[in-house]
């Protein structure tokens, strides 16, 4: 192995715990925004398209989905309870996915016509659900990364852990 490629390696290994930290911001940023925009229009305004796409009590999925996106989003970005928040984070892309960007095929942005006035776009199709859904994955598989809620807590229990062995070794001896 070359030294440059052995150099590399060994870097690589050091910053791999920070890879996970770019995809915390980004998915949970975009859950985020996604809920603040549902919570900021009314939910009421939400769960009138979501009547619309045949969704059973869509005020009570239209506040689902919105606390979903906060709360989740939150957790996401400052890294705690990934595992967990996924699962209905997960429930709600697929809803997605599903009901609204699959019959649109692949490609997130597609160009409808260039006016005058600038771009035109068309129909959003599911590209943005699968990267969110692969972000999740990553998350869940690798952790939420080194700077994270749940690694700092981590850290404070194993320090507590260590300090009162320490506390027990000095009583025994």
């Amino acid at each position: 192995m070359s030294t440059f490629a052995s150099s590399y390696r060994k870097a690589s290994l050091a910053l791999a715990e920070w890879a996970f930290l770019p995809i915390r911001l980004a998915v949970g940023y975009g859950f985020l925004a996604h809920g603040y925009a549902k919570l900021s229009r009314g939910p009421e305004k939400f769960a009138a398209v979501l009547h619309t796409l045949g969704v059973p009590e869509p005020l009570l999925a239209a506040w689902a989905a919105t606390l979903t996106e906060l709360i989740g989003g939150a957790a996401v970005m400052i890294g705690v309870m990934i595992p967990w928040v996924s699962i209905p984070m997960v429930v709600v892309l697929l809803t997605a996915l599903i009901t609204v960007h699959l019959p649109y095929g692949f490609f997130t942005v597609k160009f409808a016509e260039v006016t005058e006035a600038g771009i035109k776009f068309g129909t959003v199709g599911y590209e943005i659900v699968l990267l969110y859904l692969a972000g999740l994955t990553a998350l869940v598989l690798g952790g939420p990364g080194e700077l994270s809620l749940e690694r700092w807590l981590e850290r404070r229990r194993d320090r507590a852990r260590e300090q009162q062995a320490l506390q027990s070794l000095a009583r025994k001896s």
